[in-house]
């Protein structure tokens, strides 16, 4: 478990899972980025590389506390869910996610905030809980934030590779009465703002922080794995619009290169936060 400060708010890291992903398997998450491609970036070794060449990549979600609320960004993907065979290793978990939240002195009672950069099925799966053979809302005193663009997109979709991920973690929480749809700027308090990074989907989102003139970005999956930092070409076979996810990267990029900002990457392996700097004609992630 990590912390970080900004200013006079708290950033604490809960992991779900930590995944180890290779080229040539049955899913490829950044299918460029082979071992010989990977060897080409030595920085990456030892925190988001392992000796085998695998990208290593965490599911987590973080809490925000500010010094009036407390938030929740990306949810990870939740027990119980009934995922088809394309990702079975993420279906019908049973992991002590919420456990782990309390014995971090975080009841899911005491969230009042829960952001969505987008609704995948890794990003949303802890927006609701089996009880009784129901989905409910895990954060019941919460408003749950959502991107116009966004829902309207999976909520049109025909099909989802996943399974039902807008039926068994979207769905309920508008049922319920506790979603927000809100533009993709949208001020989330006076430390936490969205910032719009479409690409990976439409109305994809990352969550600047903002506090006593330090700052700090969650970049959702407007990039997957720091591989992207030095080669922001390299696409995940996840994105709607590719090409759109690229430059949305390099503007990203160009934007935080050399600031004193804080980036936090939603599936970046441990020590997860670090500083985008110049290197040569690209960037590298400083740690």
């Amino acid at each position: 478990m990590l912390q970080w400060k900004i200013g006079d708010t708290k950033i604490t890291q809960l992991i779900e899972m930590t995944s180890y992903w290779s080229t040539g398997g049955e899913v490829e998450v950044l299918p460029e980025a082979t071992p010989d491609n990977l060897s080409q970036i030595p920085w990456l070794k030892p925190h988001f590389v392992s000796d085998e060449g695998d990208l290593i990549l965490n599911i987590q979600m973080l809490i925000v506390e500010t010094p009036d609320q407390k938030m929740v960004v990306d949810t990870c993907i939740g027990n119980d869910k009934n995922l088809n065979v394309f990702m079975p290793d993420w279906s019908n978990l049973q992991l002590p996610f919420l456990e782990e939240l309390k014995s971090l002195g975080h009841d899911p009672d005491s969230i009042d905030t829960v952001i969505c950069t987008h609704l995948h099925v890794d990003h949303v799966g802890w927006n609701t809980r089996k009880v009784s053979g129901s989905w409910v809302p895990t954060f019941p005193n919460a408003r749950y934030l959502v991107v116009k663009e966004e829902y309207e997109f999976w909520r049109n979709l025909e099909e989802d590779p996943f399974g039902d991920v807008f039926g068994e973690s979207v769905k309920p929480i508008f049922d319920a009465g506790l979603a927000d749809l809100v533009e993709n700027d949208h001020k989330v308090s006076k430390e936490v703002t969205f910032e719009s990074t479409p690409g990976h989907t439409p109305g994809h989102v990352c969550i600047r922080i903002s506090s006593k003139g330090e700052d700090a970005v969650i970049t959702g999956d407007m990039m997957h794995h720091p591989c992207q930092i030095s080669r922001p070409d390299w696409t995940t076979s996840f994105d709607a619009d590719s090409e759109a996810a690229v430059a949305t990267r390099k503007r990203f990029l160009e934007r935080y290169a050399d600031k004193p900002v804080l980036v936090l990457g939603t599936h970046f392996a441990n020590p997860v936060g670090g500083k985008i700097v110049s290197d040569r004609d690209t960037y590298r992630f400083d740690v």
